[in-house]
């Protein structure tokens, strides 16, 4: 678990320029080669625990006074390294701004989990390893695909991890991961690892298990039953009042499946709660291509965007389903006394017609507004999403307008024609705007203007992005000097900068430095970048990159010393 970092001293006259890194752990060793900014470059000391930076899923750090529209260019800002690590990674990477690394001292560390379940703590300024884990168990395995290419060679870690800087003596990340054992059985569990040391904490791994009362798929004897082999993780997990959210979503749905939601504490890891969206029926799962499962932080409450699956037409005299089925559609819920109780929820008139083409509404992901005043000086909570129709969707959050057969008169608002194609990302917020990536279509950026979303963008990139869109992410130094930064999942992969007020000017990507200076691989789906302290944190097919401000010798200078560290090794 441990690893040994064997560092080459430079000549006086490169200190500051580069730095091979070779990293032995678990058997193998890495060769990194790094630029490193000069040490004078300010800090903010930004941490980015969950997927998008917050609970609400806003994608923005609103505290970064390192990267700004001025200095984010080809000239000035660039890759700084690349670490190779032992499989794809699907889940965002997480970073700790000051962590005190024991013998180390205080360090900005990067936390990064693969499809081969393994994590990785890395040092966020050189790429050097402080510790991995593998997350298998004796004999195990990662799981195979399931035949499904949707997560494909190997499924191990899909969902993006939580941090809590308050469990433990150091702090905790919480991980799910999926593996198979030498007799065929299929194991989701939850782990739950000290952030200085990668040790277990609270008695983890965990078991994933589950039973809840109903009719539907894959149930017996009146209970519908978890079996791990039908489902993977992909939402990002979610902590909140002292409980992490989890939630399931099938292989390429292949049936039989439900959609689950469940809570853990998080100090004992006692399961308090579970939720199927389809107990009666089948189908309806989480999964939202990575999106974080959304929290509100005043009210306790979570939402959830659910894919294709039974919807009751049938409504009780409280307007819900009557069997229980909430397939495509958002649904609100509240964790009272270890039970789940959906409290509200909205889908489209033609929500069944969506379901049985598969056009399901939970390929994206819940972003929830900040607290908006009207044109009457009201305060309105509201949330938005969209998915496979293209649909743009915003709902209230405290009455979200449930099922009307007649049409979509029910809901806050919706957009038709708003977007350019279908939605597998999250949409990202900043100062009173919405951005969102379709696929094959620009990144839009839709004013909110007395709490209601414009139905025409203010600006949009000049560049479109294939399948699956993009998840963007901001940064910006209070409401001044914002970016918005976005992955495009091509050979090789693109990340994009954008002024965030005016999306037609882009500052930077990685292909204009020319001669593959930029380069960090082949795109791999559903990336989405971490931006703190002046560093892009970006996820790949087998590694993860840092960019940030370059200086120092020129590129060609660096090369070369890089070859003659090479050969002293």
């Amino acid at each position: 678990m441990e690893c040994l970092n064997h560092r080459h001293t430079l000549p006086t006259a490169l200190l500051g320029a580069t730095l091979l890194v070779i990293a032995s752990c678990g058997g193998s060793d890495s060769t990194t080669t790094v630029q490193v900014v000069p040490s004078a470059t300010p800090q903010t000391h930004t941490n980015v625990l969950t997927f998008h930076n917050d609970i609400q899923r806003t994608g923005q750090n609103l505290t970064e006074t390192v990267l700004t529209p001025a200095n984010v260019n080809s000239s000035s800002f660039g890759k700084l390294f690349s670490v190779s690590v032992d499989g794809k990674v699907d889940a965002q990477p997480l970073y700790v701004s000051q962590l005190n690394m024991p013998g180390q001292g205080s360090r900005a560390v990067t936390y990064v989990a693969t499809e081969h379940d393994s994590v990785y703590a890395l040092d966020a300024a050189n790429g050097a390893f402080f510790w991995r884990a593998t997350l298998l168990g004796a004999g195990e395995s990662p799981s195979d695909d399931r035949g499904c290419g949707q997560v494909t060679p190997e499924i191990g870690i899909t969902a993006t991890p939580v941090i809590d800087l308050g469990a433990g003596p150091h702090g905790t990340i919480y991980l799910l991961a999926m593996s198979q054992d030498t007799a065929g059985g299929y194991h989701h569990r939850l782990h739950a690892l000290d952030i200085t040391t990668g040790q277990e904490e609270f008695g983890a791994p965990l078991e994933i298990a589950a039973a809840v009362p109903g009719s539907g798929d894959n149930s017996g004897n009146g209970q519908v039953v978890f079996d791990a082999r039908q489902y993977k993780s992909r939402p990002g997990l979610l902590l909140l009042n002292g409980v992490v959210y989890t939630g399931w979503g099938s292989h390429c749905d292949i049936r039989p499946y439900t959609g689950w939601l469940m809570a853990y504490d998080r100090l004992t890891l006692q399961q308090v709660g579970v939720f199927n969206f389809a107990p009666n029926g089948s189908e309806a799962a989480l999964w939202n291509s990575g999106g974080g499962i959304a929290g509100d932080p005043a009210t306790g409450r979570v939402f959830v965007s659910v894919s294709n699956g039974t919807f009751d037409t049938r409504l009780d005299n409280q307007g819900f389903p009557s069997r229980d089925d909430f397939g495509n559609a958002f649904v609100r819920l509240n964790l009272l006394n270890g039970r789940f109780v959906a409290e509200d929820y909205w889908t489209m008139n033609n929500t069944v017609s969506e379901s049985s083409q598969d056009e399901d509404l939970g390929s994206g992901g819940v972003l929830l507004l900040p607290d908006l005043t009207n044109a009457t000086g009201q305060v309105v909570q509201l949330g938005t999403g969209a998915g496979k129709d293209g649909m743009l969707y915003v709902f209230n959050r405290g009455n979200m307008g449930k099922f009307n057969s007649q049409g979509n008169t029910t809901i806050y608002q919706y957009l038709p024609g708003a977007l350019g194609g279908p939605v597998f990302a999250t949409p990202a917020w900043f100062n009173g705007t919405v951005y969102y990536g379709a696929v094959g279509d620009r990144i839009r950026a839709f004013p909110v203007s007395a709490a209601i979303v414009q139905g025409q963008p203010a600006s949009a990139t000049s560049n479109f992005f294939a399948y699956p869109g993009v998840t963007p992410a901001i940064s910006a130094n209070g409401t001044g000097d914002a970016i918005l930064w976005a992955v495009e999942n091509a050979n090789p992969a693109v990340l994009h900068a954008y002024d965030a007020t005016n999306l037609a000017n882009e500052l930077y990507n990685s292909a204009q430095a020319g001669a593959g200076r930029d380069d960090f691989g082949p795109g791999n789906k559903f990336i989405t970048p971490t931006v703190a302290d002046g560093r892009v944190i970006v996820g790949g097919t087998a590694n993860v990159t840092v960019f940030g401000p370059v200086s120092g010798p020129s590129l060609t200078r660096l090369r070369r010393t890089n070859r003659h560290l090479r050969g002293l090794s």
